[in-house]
């Protein structure tokens, strides 16, 4: 990995307005428009353009939500979306600059996007049906592949993760070892985690513990269930198992889910060869 040099305009000149995001070597170009703006946005012919757009905001029960899209007239699809959606508050535009993105391109680009979104599991998605993957070349492939790298990497920098894995899939097996941390403890808590830019992530088919103590925060409790309801965590042959990654914002959170306890996850968290938590981040 190297570094990157991203530069970000606010064309209205206040952090919350209108923004373009540019990739520095990159012929893409990302806009975020808040909905508000979209009317007065026909200043920006460079929404004349083909490209893809992400639409981002909450459903009914709070949870994130977003459509993935594109368009040949990408000004005129959004257009469409501020009368036929009112989930959303936000729309993050994605064109490119020298207008070399065709048809089956976006089609390409929103079947793969939908693809990762889906896989990442952030955010629930509003699309009513798959995207349809375009048939375009080898070469045509590969810059597409390369173009939705830049996609991920901004849509991440304008703050939303709706691409960003929990935990990279490419990790070396050195990096999987000195950054996988166990619990093993009673009533049947066998759990493994990793420690991440936003927090700790108890890793799919983590088992927790099958009941909680007396003394546990009623908090920690409901939050558990919520979890168990939500099917995060589901019983299989009489054992509480994470069906899936499951981000928790600290570890000692992520400790007391799985021990059904009490716990300081700094000491409770222990690599492969014992030490804890603490003594590795120190």
């Amino acid at each position: 990995m190297f570094g990157k040099t991203i530069k970000i305009f606010l064309i209205d000149g206040e952090p919350n307005g209108r923004l373009t995001c540019e990739l520095s070597n990159w012929t893409g170009k990302a806009f975020k428009i808040p909905r508000n703006k979209i009317k007065v946005s026909t200043d920006r012919t460079e929404l004349e353009s083909t490209g893809i757009y992400i639409l981002f905001g909450k459903s009914t029960d709070n949870k994130d939500l977003a459509y993935i899209g594109e368009g040949e007239e990408i000004y005129k699809r959004i257009i469409q979306h501020v009368s036929g959606k009112d989930f959303w508050n936000e729309a993050v535009v994605f064109i490119s600059k020298d207008e070399n993105l065709n048809k089956a391109h976006v089609k390409y680009l929103e079947n793969r996007l939908y693809e990762i979104a889906k896989k990442v599991n952030r955010y629930n998605l509003d699309n009513s049906n798959i995207p349809t993957r375009s048939s375009i070349s080898e070469s045509d492939r590969a810059e597409m592949e390369e173009f939705i790298e830049n996609i991920k990497l901004l849509t991440n920098t304008l703050g939303y993760k709706i691409f960003e894995e929990l935990i990279h899939e490419n990790q070396t097996i050195e990096e999987q070892v000195n950054n996988t941390f166990y619990i093993r403890a009673t009533r049947g808590a066998n759990a493994q985690g990793q420690i991440t830019n936003e927090g700790f992530v108890v890793l799919k088919d983590s088992e927790i513990a099958d009941s909680v103590t007396t003394s546990l925060n009623q908090s920690i409790i409901n939050f558990r269930q919520r979890l168990i309801d939500e099917q995060k965590i589901v019983n299989i042959n009489n054992k509480l198992i994470f069906t899936e990654d499951y981000l928790f914002s600290s570890p000692s959170t992520a400790a007391a889910i799985v021990m059904g306890r009490s716990a300081n996850g700094l000491t409770e968290w222990r690599l492969s060869d014992g030490r804890i938590l603490k003594s590795v981040e120190i």
